[in-house]
């Protein structure tokens, strides 16, 4: 065969053709592959390759060139081929040829078979970490027996766990990526969907003896109690009418308006506890980042308490502050004639080391209450860049307001439950394992929704092949590149950098997560994130801080070690950004930004520790580029909208001071302590009964519970606001919320895992592990949230009181809409190849009315990609534990986009915070509905509501599991990447035609996405 290839000649082209691409063929033998590159042919196909692409300058024999690298990527699928490859000069060279190529559209079958090549010869490089495992250490109570906490504690301490000697030994490594990686889903079928009928039953089991479940008991005082010393709405005895309310129109609030809740008129403010302090020296003394002149000092916000004429309680209004050139001086005055009070905190000056050291406050302010000015006393908590301070004196107050322009911050439209002085407070009461002092700007102001619509981000062509491109020229021209260390949580000696071009970064504050940052060139920086506590992976969510910019420039970050082999960073989601002087401006909010967005595989290489035992496994890059709007403005950005610990704790004071008590029976218990020292908090939501009469505290005592969940895995946060958005609702004013009320008790924890939220994590608890797959056996001392919270549930078993509905809210980042997962044998036996006995299987097909009603009255969601289906893997979790033990028959896991929507009302925008919101009130109305539908006396269920045979039958039996395997390709893979990823084959000469199309399939997703063979559709 190499003596029928050679140089470029017009002669015999047809028989080189079929020559390459039998020599192609030969060379995927490793057995030929060797002897090639023993006898040298790697250099020589390299220079056959330049020779045809120097000479073929029209382009008319691509077949030919085409074949050449064909034979290139056989070649180089061993060890050894691409060691000839790497000696031969070969990254540069295809490199130049396909850099040549880009401006010929028709040319991009060259330029993706080269990219192929190259990434698959591109050295496997360590993360530049000392070790994989967080930058945190937490000491757990208890070592588990198994698993991969287990395998790490007993790691020797000198073994290098980022990356194996032996990881790049085998030839098979790269071989059998590209043969299983993308035929992963013809291989597993439905391997997970659990086929044994008598594991699906619904066993309902105590597990724990009842005398020991009886320590629940006190989180049901609602059973007990009569209500005798109560101020209830009516005394007067009334016939009894169970759900008289129930007829009433139903009004719920929808994306675009806004909740309003009645306060108590007697409630005038909230009692703050004192907490103790979070840090020592160490933590207090942060960077001067702004470059501010020594002689002057950095002035910050006061905080004010509006009462708003809309029966609001007041919510922290921050004030005006003046913008001097260059932010020299930061002031925030009060400028409102209806202020209540300031908050002061310390004045926080610039010293010599260029280091922002907290002094006491020497002059007190007459015009600050006592209540403001204790915000900061006894705690050493910081605000961002600028720290709160209170007016030093009347006239350093004149000067500094007649030397710059007055901008005021009006957030009159901030949710009523946000308060910036509570926040603090709250802050101060939350533990973290690395002692946080500092508060991010974004949870102090609170977020607002923006006002304009944020579509989801169309795909430019060729974006992943441009920034694999970038990163292939890191090693031919090693000298561009900087690499240069300026943030690294591991080296408590690396501090900012001074230059006044170069970023800095920070996430030391509460659910941050930033480990390490590294200049590659002049704009551009390659982030790496922190594992989860006593873990050694779990890389998705960031919330960092990033100030020093410019601009008019583009900068471009790499978050370089996530671990997801799909995102839908590829699908048009964007990442999120808060800009402080954005906010300083009267916009506090979180807005979608980044152009130049891709999700791809990188030359980082996880060790087997990492990778579960297997070997180069690769990790992917995030990459996104940003111009700053405003010049050395401190910006944060995030995965998703954030939702700490602190704030859920002041959320929950917050509703507690502003309900009616007569209306609203509001509870709020601490569950249990965490592994880290805080509180997992526990609500109990019902109306109060019409009277103390027996007949109204017998309707109270004997509404049906429904137990809600949220926030099992911290890097979800829209479950949070979705749950926000159901908490609202439920101590609303409106009409319907008061039927569902007296229609229902609600038991919530809206934060499973406080621990992984406060600390950063994606998905574990301090305890290293995913709570949600603990749900079979809890351990008391690793899992106390799941422990108790399946105790309170076995304790309702107990008494005969099951909820109605159990719902765990979740965030997906592979999918878009708003779904459900729910648990069905019928189904799970339907979509199997085990059909014995299955037609005669009863079920009662009630599980589906909710999601059902859903997809008829909230917009986010989607019924077709729910799915009723019980898989082996998820036999620990909530949702199947509760049904399968607990004897839950509503038992639903509600999964919300991270990135938008492809239906309804919302389509092709991404998701924000109004409409998870929105979502958590629908589900309310959802069950407002369900309690109608449920009630034989007023309605008769719906046939067709209900009518599913027909619909599973006309399905395909053969749909694999769409909440464990689809995941990965729920979104059709881009063609780009598929054609050159170092895990796919590109044989077809189709691609060759004189009108080549775009490789990235921009207009497939609503075609794919959708499709029969890949989701269960149950409309």
């Amino acid at each position: 065969m190499f003596k029928i290839i050679g140089p470029f000649s017009k002669k015999n082209t047809s028989l080189m053709k079929v020559a390459l691409d039998t020599l192609a063929a030969l060379l995927k033998s490793k057995t030929n592959a060797r002897r090639a590159v023993d006898r040298g042919y790697v250099h020589m196909l390299l220079t056959i390759y330049v020779d045809w692409h120097r000479h073929d300058s029209r382009h008319r024999y691509m077949l030919i060139r085409k074949g050449v690298l064909q034979c290139i990527k056989s070649v180089t699928n061993i060890k050894l081929g691409r060691k000839a490859f790497i000696d031969a000069n070969g990254m540069k060279i295809l490199y130049n040829t396909s850099q040549e190529c880009l401006a010929v559209r028709t040319l991009d079958p060259l330029v993706n078979t080269s990219s192929l090549i190259m990434r698959k010869c591109f050295p496997k490089n360590r993360l530049p970490l000392p070790t994989i495992k967080s930058a945190f250490h937490f000491q757990l109570p208890v070592i588990p027996a198994s698993g991969p906490v287990a395998q790490m504690y007993n790691l020797p301490p000198d073994v290098d766990d980022v990356v194996d000697e032996s990881d790049d030994n085998d030839d098979a490594e790269t071989e059998s990526e590209i043969e299983t990686e993308d035929d992963k889903d013809q291989n597993f079928k439905n391997d997970d969907i659990e086929t044994d009928i008598n594991k699906l039953k619904p066993r309902q089991e105590l597990g724990r003896p009842l005398e020991e479940l009886k320590m629940y008991e006190q989180f049901f005082p609602e059973l007990t109690e009569n209500f005798q010393e109560c101020d209830l709405v009516s005394k007067e005895p009334k016939p009894f009418v169970s759900n008289a309310n129930l007829g009433g129109p139903i009004v719920v609030p929808t994306a675009g308006e806004e909740f309003s809740a009645e306060t108590n008129p007697s409630v005038i403010g909230i009692s703050l506890k004192e907490g103790n302090p979070l840090l020592t020296e160490e933590y207090n003394r942060r960077p001067a980042f702004l470059g501010l002149p020594k002689k002057d000092s950095i002035k910050a916000s006061s905080l004010l308490q509006q009462n708003v004429q809309r029966n609001l309680l007041p919510s922290c209004q921050c004030l005006s502050q003046e913008i001097v050139t260059g932010l020299d001086r930061i002031s925030l005055q009060n400028t409102s004639e209806n202020d209540q009070y300031y908050a002061t905190g310390c004045v926080i000056k610039k010293d010599n080391k260029t280091s922002l050291t907290p002094l006491a406050c020497s002059k007190t302010c007459e015009h600050v209450s006592p209540c403001g000015s204790s915000l900061f006393e006894g705690s050493s908590v910081h605000l961002g860049k600028f720290c709160c301070t209170g007016v030093e004196s009347e006239e350093e107050d004149s000067k500094s307001s007649s030397s710059g322009e007055q901008v005021v911050l009006e957030v009159s439209d901030v949710s009523p439950v946000h308060d910036c002085d509570l926040y603090i407070e709250m802050v101060k009461t939350t533990k973290s394992i690395p002692e946080y002092s500092e508060v991010a700007y974004p949870d102090y102001f609170g977020h607002i929704p923006p006002p304009f619509k944020e579509p989801i981000l169309e795909r430019p062509y060729g974006v992943q092949r441009t920034k694999i491109s970038q990163d292939i020229e890191r090693l031919i021209h090693q000298n561009d590149i900087i690499d240069r260390v300026v943030y690294d949580l591991d080296n408590s000696i690396c501090s900012a950098p001074e230059e006044v071009d170069v970023l800095k970064f920070n996430s030391k504050f509460e659910s941050g997560n930033l480990r390490k940052v590294i200049q590659i060139r002049k704009n551009e920086y390659d982030l790496i994130l922190n594992s989860d506590i006593n873990s050694n992976h779990y890389h998705q969510w960031f919330y960092f801080e990033v100030s020093g910019m410019k601009t008019g420039i583009g900068y471009r970050f790499n978050i370089i070690n996530c671990e997801k082999s799909n995102s839908q960073f590829n699908y048009g989601m964007q990442p999120l950004m808060y800009s402080v002087q954005e906010a300083l401006n009267s916009r506090p909010s979180w807005t979608r930004v980044g152009t130049d967005i891709c999700y791809y595989k990188n030359h980082f290489s996880r060790s087997s520790i990492a990778a579960g035992g297997q070997k180069g496994k690769s990790y992917y890059t995030i990459t996104f580029t940003v111009t700053f709007q405003h010049k050395d403005d401190v910006c944060y950005f995030a995965y998703h909208y954030p939702y700490t610990y602190s704030t859920l704790k002041m959320h929950l004071q917050k509703l507690e001071s502003m309900h009616n008590p007569q209306q609203i029976y509001f509870r709020q218990d601490a569950l249990c302590e965490t592994l880290g020292g805080n509180i997992c908090p526990i609500v109990t939501i019902t109306a109060m009964p019409e009277s103390n009469y027996y007949e109204h505290i017998c309707q109270f005592r004997n509404r049906p519970y429904i137990f809600l969940s949220a926030r099992v895995h911290p890097g979800e946060t829209n479950a949070s606001w979705v749950m926000k958005g159901t908490l609202e609702y439920l101590m609303s004013s409106n009409p319907s919320a008061q039927s569902l009320r007296e229609s229902y008790i609600f038991k919530i924890i809206p934060m499973l895992n406080p621990d992984g939220v406060i600390n950063g994590n994606h998905r574990c608890s301090l305890s290293g592990e995913d709570l949600n797959r603990q749900w079979q056996n809890p351990n008391p001392d690793l899992h106390p949230t799941i422990y108790h919270a399946k105790g309170l549930l076995q304790y309702l078993a107990a008494i005969k009181r099951l909820p109605l509905v159990y719902c765990d809210y979740h965030g997906h980042s592979r999918k878009k809409n708003v779904f459900m997962y729910g648990c069905s044998i019928k189904e799970t036996m339907w979509h199997t190849n085990v059909n014995t006995a299955s037609c005669d299987l009863m079920e009662d097909p009630g599980y589906r009315v909710l999601p059902k009603i859903l997809s008829q009255t909230a917009p986010a969601f989607c019924m077709g990609s729910c799915s009723f289906v019980v898989e082996k893997s998820k036999e620990s979790t909530a949702r199947v534990v509760v049904w399968r033990e607990i004897g839950v028959q509503r038992s639903y896991t509600m999964e919300s986009t991270l990135c938008g929507c492809d239906q309804g009302k919302y389509k092709g925008l991404q998701i924000g915070t109004k409409e998870l919101e929105e979502m958590g009130a629908k589900f309310c109305v959802g069950l407002l509905r369900l309690k109608r539908m449920a009630s034989p006396l007023e309605y008769n269920l719906p046939s067709g509501l209900l009518d599913i045979e027909n619909e599973l039958i006309e399905s395909s039996c053969k749909v694999t599991s769409p909440t464990t395997y689809v995941l990965d390709e729920d979104e059709p893979r881009f063609l780009e990447e598929v054609d050159y990823s170092a895990e796919s084959n590109d044989d077809q000469d189709a691609e060759l035609a004189d009108n080549v199309g775009d490789y990235e399939a921009n207009n497939q997703e609503d075609g794919l996405s959708d499709s029969d063979s890949t989701r269960i559709l149950l409309s």
